[in-house]
């Protein structure tokens, strides 16, 4: 075990409505040899839950080397065992293809640096960034307003249908196309987050991503998700529908989706590293009145 340490003082405080508070060769874990008063008084504060302070005036401070005894606000030598964070997002950056002949997003300075430090005291700067993109870029999320005229758009769409989801990975064999209903048969999908690893994400940002043998989902198997209850629907893959022109422009599995309020989350990835099911998934996008799609930070939690 590391060495652990602990303050004795004497404290006043005073509240900010009124009254007071005086102890007394008070001890209070710390985390570490040296603590300000200030540091101090703030961890003091937050020990006793005490609201409404105005002031605490620290005096005849000592540190000790001795245990900690347990408080709030002091966390040594306990990590949260076995609790992982997978990240299943692409990386947005300047000039990235994410759907063949889309424009890739700018990315600009709006204030540098430099041009800050008129603004501001001595010593003091800001970088502020500007970023022009298709909300169609990296990995992101359709909502209903995507696909039909009038329906929910990112500010419509509920956070149980976006965040902490339960998920399930359905794993789709090497060199299968369309993702049928009969290989959704075996999972079990209501309410959950359901994942199609199909490893496609490995060509992203290849001219062969946008090929036409690219994985997808059919039309039957959108809407057995969605008479099933899924909560939402992502995929690895350049699009959730066939994008080849036997396929007529047609888009089942978005007009099936979205139309029963089953967002959907394109071009996702690193699907490899989760297990089949017992974990959390969330991909979350801005609230921005008018849209109906927008990238997401899509990623999993998996607790021990």
């Amino acid at each position: 075990m590391s060495e652990q340490w602990r303050a004795q003082f004497d404290a006043e405080v005073s509240f900010a409505n009124g009254g007071g508070l005086r102890t007394e060769g008070f001890r209070l874990d710390i985390p570490g040899r040296e603590i300000t008063d200030d540091d101090l008084a703030a961890l003091f504060v937050r020990h006793l839950g005490l609201l409404m302070v105005a002031e605490v005036r620290i005096s005849e401070k000592s540190i000790i080397q001795e245990p900690h005894k347990g408080g709030r606000g002091v966390t040594v030598d306990q990590p949260t065992p076995g609790r992982r964070l997978v990240e299943l997002s692409h990386v947005i950056s300047e000039g990235m293809t994410t759907l063949p002949g889309w424009p890739g997003p700018r990315i600009t300075d709006w204030l540098t640096f430099a041009a800050s430090r008129d603004r501001y005291a001595p010593g003091t700067e800001f970088h502020v960034a500007r970023i022009d993109l298709l909300a169609n870029t990296g990995t992101y999320v359709d909502t209903p307003a995507h696909r039909w005229s009038g329906a929910d758009d990112l500010t419509g769409m509920s956070l149980d249908r976006l965040a902490d989801l339960p998920g399930v990975v359905v794993r789709v064999p090497a060199g299968t196309r369309a993702v049928d209903r009969l290989m959704l048969a075996p999972y079990e999908v209501t309410g959950r987050a359901v994942l199609l690893h199909t490893g496609w994400d490995a060509h992203f940002g290849t001219e062969r991503y946008g090929a036409p043998e690219a994985p997808y989902l059919t039309g039957d198997a959108a809407r057995a998700l969605a008479d099933a209850g899924a909560a939402l629907v992502g995929i690895d893959s350049i699009n959730i529908d066939d994008m080849t022109p036997a396929a007529g422009g047609e888009r089942p599995a978005h007009s099936t989706l979205l139309a029963a309020g089953i967002p959907i989350v394109e071009h996702l990835t690193g699907l490899d590293a989760l297990p089949p099911t017992g974990f959390r998934f969330t991909a979350a996008p801005p609230m921005v009145a008018g849209m109906g799609t927008f990238p997401v930070r899509a990623f999993a939690v998996l607790n021990p």
